[in-house]
């Protein structure tokens, strides 16, 4: 009788636990088993412009809009906050960010921006959705590692100052054509330009719109490896998997350790470009940059 007991507690016992498990998946957010070795995919159901895979301990973020060059839309902007919240919150050991196509990101798409807007209708629209993007950068609690696939522009390119590894091919080039659009620095670039790259460079880059390439980027410190672009994948998602394979806890707190010294700093920087963005959303010589951008784009 007591044995009996006792292998039907353990049979209760395994039930529970398999239970247990099979609640602690389904509490893992907006993914489904549709990859090999396991993986788990977002429905497409629930992101319109982003593929979000969990792999391997890995959580990959893809920007999918490649018929637009992975142009970030106010949708694609809250959608990349929404997906990196719970990234940061899953079981992955790190997060990665990446661009379906030839494209990284070709930044920020400029339909988002209306030239007959107000200074508050610009503020409300950017401070609100844009810098709520970036804030999501500066507070993410785990490794966060941005392969560039391809072109980097804009945004695209100023977020790279917030992530922690820069892996690029070699087709890669970084472009921030801000003054060209009547425009100012993102994303914290203001502050983590000049510090990566120096005072000179930085200016270089974010006010005479100077394209580096891979190398040149690598060589000034904003880029940490260039790969050929035929095998980038390969070696990338190599080095990525050894990786994910570090003790989950110990990688975020020494994540942490290294970058939340200067987080209330970058907020403050953050909060500052955003002021000045919006300020200047409708003064004469942005609006003017703007109208001819369209009007070339329109020629083409």
């Amino acid at each position: 009788m007591i044995e009996s007991d006792c292998a039907m507690k353990k049979c209760i016992d395994n039930v529970l636990k398999a239970q247990e498990t099979q609640k602690a998946v389904h509490l893992i957010p907006n993914l489904v088993s549709s990859e090999p070795h396991h993986a788990r995919r977002n429905n497409l159901s629930d992101y319109k412009t982003l593929q979000v895979i969990y792999q391997d301990n890995i959580t990959k973020i893809i920007m999918k809009r490649p018929e637009k060059k992975n142009a970030l839309s106010f949708e694609m902007y809250k959608e990349i906050a929404v997906a990196l919240d719970q990234a940061g919150k899953d079981d992955s050991v790190l997060t990665v960010l990446t661009g379906d196509g030839d494209y990284f990101s070709s930044g920020n798409d400029l339909n988002n921006k209306s030239t007959t807007a107000s200074k508050d209708e610009m503020k409300e629209t950017i401070m609100e959705i844009v810098r709520t993007f970036v804030c999501k950068f500066i507070d993410f609690p785990k490794p966060l590692v941005a392969m560039v696939n391809g072109p980097a522009i804009g945004i695209g390119t100023t977020i790279l100052g917030l992530v922690d590894l820069v892996y690029a091919s070699d087709k890669a080039t970084f472009n921030t054509p801000f003054s060209k659009l009547g425009q100012h620095p993102e994303a914290c670039s203001s502050y983590t330009f000049p510090k990566i790259m120096g005072l000179a460079k930085a200016t270089e880059v974010l006010v005479f719109n100077k394209t580096l390439t891979a190398r040149e980027a690598c060589a000034l410190g904003l880029v940490t490896e260039v790969f050929p672009d035929s095998t980038f994948q390969q070696e990338v998602w190599s080095k990525l998997r050894a990786y994910a394979t570090l003790p989950k806890n110990c990688v975020a707190l020494s994540k942490q350790l290294i970058r939340n010294m200067e987080k209330e700093k970058l907020h403050a920087v953050c909060r500052k470009e955003f002021d000045l963005l919006a300020e200047r959303a409708g003064s004469e010589d942005s609006i003017k940059a703007l109208q001819l951008f369209f009007q070339r784009k329109a020629k083409l």
